[in-house]
């Protein structure tokens, strides 16, 4: 029986995620497995890998072997590494206190590595976040400039037409004064001439 470490597709359609297991090799993608072992998750950003360090390695030292998204996943994880290094154990090409020196090593180069990327995607994700405001506010000072000129535009309308109905109102005062002096005025002439 030939056992593959794979991964096992759950979730729904553009939203999946996947089960790493312990499967026989003729089994289905989805069918049957031996056990489960971790945990992934590619469609957050980073992808969320929950692995059981312990029994991935065991079951690739008893000779299971690992798809090729799997062998990502192990090796990113540093299972690969750790079996590689336990192997030269045993071979005797040093001793076991060497093998967890320079497994320690890589596991805090690895975590350096990973924590830089988070903080790239955090501050990327800040920039992008940062640029949308900016646009918005933008957008919301072009829309209050639009709008202060249309109320300006508006008021000014509003005054023109009172202005225009105050000035008739003004000239038709000054022609009902104008018409009761020049009768007066014409008056005595008409009553000069009548005398003459």
């Amino acid at each position: 029986m030939a056992v593959k470490i794979r991964l096992a597709r759950k979730g729904r359609k553009r939203k999946a995620y996947y089960h790493i297991v312990v499967a026989d090799s003729r089994s289905p993608r989805d069918g049957r497995y031996i056990e489960k072992i971790g945990v992934y998750n590619p469609i957050t950003e980073p992808a969320v890998i929950e692995l059981d360090f312990d029994k991935a390695l065991g079951w690739l030292q008893n000779g299971a072997q690992p798809t090729d998204t799997c062998r990502a996943i192990l090796s990113g994880k540093g299972v690969l590494l750790k079996k590689h290094l336990l192997e030269g154990v045993k071979k005797g090409a040093f001793d076991e206190a060497e093998a967890e020196r320079r497994f320690g090593e890589w596991t805090s180069q690895n975590e350096a590595k990973n924590e830089s990327q988070k903080s790239s995607l955090e501050k990327k994700k800040d920039e992008v976040i940062g640029e949308r405001l900016a646009a918005e506010k933008k957008i919301n000072e072009d829309r209050a400039a639009r709008l202060a000129k249309r109320q300006a535009e508006l008021a000014a309308k509003a005054e023109a037409p009172a202005s225009d109905e105050a000035a008739p109102a003004e000239e038709a005062a000054e022609a009902a004064d104008a018409p009761a002096e020049g009768e007066a005025g014409e008056a005595p002439a008409e009553e000069a001439a009548a005398q003459e």
